[in-house]
Parts: structure tokens; C-alpha cells; sequence
């Protein structure tokens, strides 16, 4: 039984896998890890081993807690990879991005993929029918969109995310929720029909807090996958283990 822990700027990821099924999966914010910690322990005391993948601060404190209970294996530039990393600057590549390369290489193989990670910023990231992973892209996310012409216009308002009802915006508000929301489905699908017209057989997985949101929204065939980064990280886990 593993313990996957995916530590974000605000939030922290907590989800607990039997081989490859996830079991549960929990959020919490930062200062109330130590008790959601606790009580994963609690419920689920086969815990065996976890991997730690940090974006943001995670403190020592916290990963002492876990050192105490089990082995932790903490994910670096340095880690096992199931996939040939080709990216120029390898150690520049997010290790958020990594774990999604890493589900995409374990449970496609031999396949084109696209995977589309749409969060705070939207990443793209191909890895071919050889298992080679060629990079990809970044976009600001629709949440970063939203607060960008909020900060740099003197009278737009700062809005949340909302699906519009027609394409054209009849007021302030829903044109910018057209631009938003509209302008990134127009993105998403220009992408993922440049990558169909270079690449055969393409298997696209939209993943991220705006995935569901989204995907019904985009005509091309997906898979939209949730939990496709911790699915990512528990194979990191299982081929690195010896590192624990």
C-alpha cells in the first residue's frame, strides 16, 4: 500500500494506492497536513512506502512526520523514469510534469500521447510511440487569464471561471468569459489537431482542476483523467523504491 503526498503552492494531495488503484484521495491545505496525516495513518495503517512531490514549500517538519512512519522516497530531477527524457534542458523540467509523463509512458505504451494539464498554467506534454518524450508547451491557465486583465486593466472585474451561453459576450462580464473560456477550448483544440496532423494514432488525456470543466466543451476525442498525475507518481514510487 502506498502513500502518494503532491504538495502544490496552497494545497497538499494526499491519496493511497493498492498496487495501481487508487483507494482514496484527500486535499487539505498546508497548515492542516499534520492532522490529515494522522488520520490517513489511522485508516489506513498497510501504508508500506510514499514519495513526496513538492511544488511548493514543504517543511521539515512535516517530512520528519512521514520519515518517522514509513520509507519516503522524494521526487527529483535525479529520479528512475519509465520514458527516455529528450528534453533540452532536463533539469529545468517540472517534476509535475514528469509524474504525467511517467502515467502517460506505464499505462500507454507504445503510443503517441498528448497529455494536456489544465491548471494554474496549461502544459502540453508529448512523449512519441518510442517512448521518447519530446517537451511540449505552457499557457497561462484560465484562472491566471481571469486575474491578468483584472491586474493590468484599470476597470475589468476580477471574475471565476463560468461557462458562456452563447459566443458572443452581451455585457463586460460575459465577454470576458468568452474570451476566457472560449479562447482556451480554441487553444486546447488547435493543439491537439496540430499534434493529429504530425502524429498517428494520438491519444490525447486532458487532466488538471479545470479538466472536467472543460472537456465536454472540446470536440476531439479524449480521455479526461483526473487523477492522472498521483496515478503518475505511484509509478514513479514503484520503480524507484530502492531509493526509499
Amino acid at each position: 500500500m502506498n502513500l502518494i503526498i503532491d504538495v502544490g503552492n496552497t494545497y497538499i494531495k494526499l491519496a493511497v494506492f493498492v498496487k495501481d488503484q487508487l483507494e482514496e484521495k484527500w486535499w487539505c491545505r498546508k497548515q492542516d497536513f499534520s492532522e490529515s496525516f494522522s488520520q490517513v495513518t489511522e485508516v489506513y495503517p498497510g501504508i508500506r512506502k510514499c514519495i513526496v512531490s513538492s511544488v511548493g514549500d514543504f517543511s521539515e517538519v512535516h517530512q520528519n512526520e512521514i520519515e518517522d512512519k514509513f520509507p519516503v522516497f522524494v521526487l527529483s530531477k535525479d529520479a528512475r523514469l519509465p520514458f527516455e527524457n529528450k528534453y533540452a534542458t532536463p533539469t529545468t523540467l517540472g517534476i509535475d510534469r514528469i509524474a504525467l509523463v511517467s502515467a502517460a509512458a506505464v499505462q500507454y505504451p507504445d503510443k503517441n500521447v498528448l497529455v494536456i494539464d489544465a491548471g494554474s498554467c496549461i502544459t502540453y506534454d508529448f512523449l512519441n510511440d518510442e517512448n521518447e518524450y519530446l517537451g511540449g508547451a505552457i499557457s497561462p491557465g484560465m484562472e491566471m487569464r481571469y486575474k491578468a486583465m483584472h491586474t493590468f486593466t484599470a476597470n475589468l472585474p476580477l471574475l471565476d471561471s463560468e461557462m458562456p451561453n452563447n459566443m458572443i459576450g452581451d455585457s463586460t462580464e460575459n465577454s470576458m468569459h468568452v474570451g476566457v473560456v472560449q479562447g482556451v477550448i480554441n487553444e486546447l483544440e488547435g493543439f491537439i489537431y496540430r499534434y493529429n496532423e504530425n502524429f498517428t494514432e494520438l491519444t490525447v488525456i486532458l487532466t488538471g482542476g479545470d479538466a472536467h470543466f472543460l472537456r465536454d466543451s472540446i470536440k476531439n476525442d479524449i480521455f479526461a483523467n483526473s487523477n492522472f498525475l498521483l496515478e503518475g507518481l505511484n509509478h514513479l514510487l514503484e520503480i524507484n523504491t530502492d531509493s526509499c
